[in-house]
């Protein structure tokens, strides 16, 4: 799921739902044909089994939803530590000398729109990759110019053990940030969680066979509730390429470059 993982959730999403409805036929018409060999005892016994394989279901779901959505919070809330930290290293520019000052706020103002340009130009990921080098590109630029300038002799005392350490973490909160994108359960979770929905809608196909007649509503129902959660939490994992996203945090970064003038 990494050349483009919406596009991959949807289409993982779509071929689960008709594999459901495949499996609960199959089942069903196993489990009558079974009722037809053996009489109405077939079903002894298989009542624990289905009990053991949904709470497993179950189980999975909501580790993967949990760990989805604790990811979906955490990628927000560095969103707002990023943008504490840039209003942090550009208020204490005051402590530079008042000639290199205009420079360094440009060069900030710059810096801002880059940090917003990567997320922006999701889901192409070149694009992103290409603009996070800008971003690093002109952090080491502020950086170079920073340290230059708390070592002139016009620049605060304090220039040095105020203003480098804030950007310190100015910079090293967009590592965070690119890592805590990249994180995702190992991929052999979602296909458990895959192979665990097709095994559970072929022990619920058998059991429908005890009702003799097909029932669609029931069989749409469970396929679609199961399928919409696999699609939530893919979803969650990737907020901003479907239709879960984080992009509204972004606002503020938005409002702290409108507030650099």
């Amino acid at each position: 799921m990494a050349n483009d993982p919406a596009n991959t959730a949807r289409w993982v999403t779509i071929v689960l739902f008709l594999g459901v409805l495949v499996m609960l036929e199959v089942g069903r018409r196993v489990g009558l044909r079974r009722m037809a060999d053996d009489g109405t005892n077939v079903h002894e016994g298989i009542d624990r089994l289905e009990t053991a394989v949904f709470a497993l279901l179950g189980l999975l779901i909501a580790f993967t939803f949990s760990g989805a959505a604790a990811r979906f919070d955490s990628r927000r809330q560095l969103v707002v530590e990023e943008a504490n930290a840039i209003g942090t290293a550009y208020l204490r520019l005051d402590l530079l000398p008042a000639v290199v000052q205009p420079a360094m706020r440009d060069d900030f103002r710059r810096y801002v729109d880059s940090r917003l340009a990567v997320y922006r130009a999701l889901p192409d990921i070149a694009a992103a990759r290409a603009e996070l080098d800008r971003s690093s590109a002109l952090q080491r630029d502020i950086w170079g110019k920073a340290v230059a300038a708390c070592r002139m002799a016009d620049a605060a005392p304090s220039a040095s053990m105020l203003l480098l350490p804030a950007l310190n973490q100015m910079i090293d909160i967009t590592t965070t940030r690119t890592v805590a994108a990249q994180i995702h359960p190992p991929a052999i979770i979602f296909g458990m969680l895959v192979v665990l929905t097709l095994a559970s809608a072929l022990l619920a196909g058998f059991d429908l066979a005890r009702g003799r007649r097909r029932s669609w509503l029931h069989a749409l129902a469970f396929a679609g509730m199961i399928t919409v959660t696999v699609y939530v939490i893919f979803d969650l994992e990737y907020p901003r390429l479907g239709f879960i996203r984080i992009d509204a945090i972004d606002q503020v970064l938005i409002e702290l470059r409108a507030s650099m003038q």
